[in-house]
């Protein structure tokens, strides 16, 4: 079993990454966190990633959270809201997203997952999800919000969202409001209720 040290980004996350685990073994690492609050697991291809989110990771997923939700309710889409829970596939792959959605009616596996990303790239995270066939994923890096959409076997970038309870969902607007909302939450619901209007 290799370790990397243990990352710090800016944010405050800090993530650890073992290689050369077995599931049995991640199984175990899972267990044992099972009482922990704030820290993700993700499994793939051999190899653990524990993340502890930073308190700016954690405001960015629930303001994105709370604008795809307000959405939602504005528009009278039907949602079930999954948050980070565990999405597995045995032996192979382990993922909590920061957010994810069922629209419409509820589902095995999610159809939108969320991904706030400070210490690690993107392209690991798409691998694991492929393998659990989650639809859609958005990333939020750096200020940018990046779809991801599944075709086939792969995942191909995206302007606006293919889920098609959030297919009017303006992109460009829902962005800027995340941005607003590190100053005021109350402007930022408010600027993205009033384009509905």
């Amino acid at each position: 079993m290799t370790q990397t040290p243990i990352l710090k980004s800016t944010s405050g996350d800090r993530s650890i990454v073992h290689s050369g685990l077995t599931w049995q073994q991640f199984k175990l690492i899972q267990t044992g966190f099972a009482e922990s609050r704030n820290i993700r697991l993700f499994y793939y291809n051999k190899t653990i990633e524990i993340l502890m989110p930073g308190s700016e990771h954690e405001f960015f997923k629930t303001i994105i959270g709370m604008l795809i939700e307000l959405f939602c309710l504005e528009n009278n889409i039907e949602f079930k809201p999954l948050g980070s829970t565990t999405q597995e596939q045995e032996p192979e792959v382990s993922i909590e997203p920061d957010e994810s959605y069922c629209f419409g009616e509820s589902k095995p596996n999610p159809d939108l997952a969320i991904e706030v990303i400070f210490s690690s790239g993107n392209e690991r995270k798409l691998q694991r999800y492929r393998v659990l066939g989650i639809p859609e994923i958005w990333f939020w890096e750096d200020g940018v919000l990046t779809l991801y959409h599944l075709r086939d076997s792969d995942y191909e970038q995206i302007v606006r969202s293919e889920i098609l309870e959030l297919a009017t969902l303006d992109i460009e607007l829902f962005s800027r409001c995340i941005l607003i909302a590190q100053t005021s939450r109350l402007e930022a619901a408010n600027t993205f209720r009033n384009s509905f209007r």
